[in-house]
């Protein structure tokens, strides 16, 4: 993509968007705030050596506890630009959780915004390796807050890093496991704005994008910086917690032209009788949805309401953003598409033998986005990263036409009579009857050691009838006659919500550690 050895990221996003006449559009907006690039530039000229008065030297990492607002970018790539390297954290964790990636990382300053400020003190109590935490409060305009701190620290050029330098850290939000930092380099932003954003995505200098996806989640991190800043375009930012009070208040206000979110949310913004986009949907060229696959109904309702397609697709963390796809203009729902350009994808069984068409097997991806590793996880880093390969931990079906199907995770399928079930394949059945909103499917071992689909249902707000055995026996009928016989849930537990992780990933294992043998073939509801 035409970077030589001496590459540094900011520089390119930001420095040569401003000297290419761009420096008085507006780069990021939030509320009633926005930043220029220019602005933005002054900004991120003076992090480095807002950084270097508390200590923090090149390579260093600092930590990000940071609501979606404009300081982020500003620290982001004002880090970046310095050499520094930024780590982006959860705004919605526990402090054992911060205190662990805190200790992890090393990280010498935290960045947080004022509401977290107490979880994060008493995270970092007695941390040897922290020298500072600085709260970012855009109310506070003492001489101690961050902008009278940012205001205050001189202009200094930008570092002269590598290309294959660790630019940034993202935690894995993984289902099992405790989170492992994922170390990305500098040349990796341009290759999503180039390869994502205007190979695949389509976005344009013109585009106005909106990420209800947070930025420390490796998707939005993508949609909010990388494609629209990349490619001198406009990023919406809501440092709200995206209900759809907070996503309508956004869209009415900003009228993006490209909006992203994960299918949950699109899930909740229908269910919410008070969700009005107003005009602002008329702007809308093109929605996007990934972190897990999007449901086939929910994707046409979605289209039927607004006029707009979601388009689904599939990234992860190590890869940072999308590598495979819906195309634009022609979605077809309950599939996960074609591979971006750039991009080369394999299917593979247990004996590493590539798989045919029609067949399920693991996902592995040729990336030219993939992460340098996890830090100081060498057994995890050499299984996932093999070469030029990265194992994605997925199964698939690809299909004679080379569309692929998601048919769960390595750990989620199990056999049901003998015959492979997929989790999502029974997941997509539910939600297809008209009371479900969502439903997550586990194998529960029944008494006979077999394992069995059971299945946690949320029901939608209107729902017509009460949870029960009768609507057990309803969806049990309905997912017969949907996808086979074999493959209805044994078991039914109606519940109010499914535990997700703050990126909107469901946590089955949560399900699993929780499910309890059952007396009869439905629980008692929690409704």
């Amino acid at each position: 993509m035409g970077m030589g050895r001496r590459y540094n990221a900011a520089e390119d996003f930001i420095d040569r968007n401003v000297a290419a006449g761009l420096g008085d559009k507006a780069a990021v907006c939030e509320t009633d705030r926005c930043l220029s690039y220019r602005e933005l530039l002054d900004g991120a000229s003076r992090v480095g050596s807002l950084l270097g008065s508390l200590g923090v030297e090149r390579e260093n990492r600092i930590a990000c506890v940071l609501f979606d607002t404009i300081e982020y970018p500003l620290l982001f790539w004002g880090a970046v630009r310095a050499g520094i390297v930024p780590v982006l954290l959860n705004t919605r964790l526990t402090a054992e959780q911060y205190r662990y990636m805190l200790e992890d990382s090393r990280a010498k300053v935290v960045f947080v915004s004022a509401p977290l400020a107490s979880v994060i003190a008493e995270a970092a109590r007695g941390l040897d390796s922290l020298r500072a935490i600085v709260v970012v409060d855009p109310n506070d305009v003492s001489g101690d807050g961050f902008g009278a701190l940012l205001a205050n620290a001189a202009l200094a050029p930008a570092a002269s890093t590598c290309a294959d330098e660790v630019a940034f850290w993202l935690y894995s939000s993984g289902t099992t496991g405790p989170p492992k930092g994922v170390m990305h380099v500098h040349s990796t932003p341009r290759t999503v704005a180039e390869l994502c954003g205007r190979g695949r995505i389509g976005c344009r200098e013109d585009d106005v994008s909106f990420s209800a996806a947070k930025m420390f989640f490796a998707y939005g991190l993508s949609n909010s910086m990388f494609v629209p800043l990349g490619l001198g375009a406009t990023t919406i930012l809501c440092p709200e917690h995206p209900t759809p009070a907070a996503i309508g208040a956004t869209l009415r206000r900003f009228r993006p032209t490209l909006f992203y979110a994960v299918p949950t949310l699109y899930g909740q913004l229908l269910d919410d009788p008070d969700f009005r986009p107003g005009d602002a949907v008329e702007r809308l060229r093109l929605c996007f949805s990934a972190g897990e696959p999007l449901p086939a109904p929910l994707g046409l309702a979605w289209q039927d309401r607004f006029g707009v397609e979601i388009v689904d697709g599939v990234g992860s963390t190590e890869m940072v953003h999308l590598f495979l796809t819906n195309v634009p203009g022609r979605v077809e729902y309950g599939t996960s598409g074609v591979p971006i350009d750039g991009f080369q994808l394999r299917l593979v069984d247990d004996e590493e033998r590539d798989v045919e068409s029609g067949n399920v097997g693991e996902l592995l991806v040729r990336a030219p986005t993939a992460a340098q590793g996890y830090w100081n996880q060498r057994d995890k880093s050499r299984r996932t990263f093999q070469g030029e390969w990265v194992r994605t931990g997925d199964k698939y079906e690809r299909r004679p036409d080379g569309v692929y199907l998601y048919r769960g995770r390595t750990d989620d399928m199990f056999k049901v009579s003998g015959i492979w079930v997929s989790p999502l394949e029974i997941e997509a059945a539910l939600v297809t009857h008209p009371t479900v909103l969502e439903a997550a499917v586990i194998p529960f071992e029944a008494r006979d050691g077999l394992l069995k689909p059971k299945a946690f249902v949320v029901l939608k707000a209107d729902c017509y009838q009460p949870p029960g055995r009768a609507l057990y026996e309803e969806l049990k009928i309905h997912v017969k006659r949907v996808i086979g016989p074999w493959k209805y849930p044994r078991w039914i537990e109606f519940v109010d919500s499914l535990p997700r992780t703050a990126t909107g990933k469901l946590q089955r294992f949560k399900l699993r550690d929780a499910a309890a043998p059952p007396d009869s073939s439905h629980s008692n509801p929690r409704r």
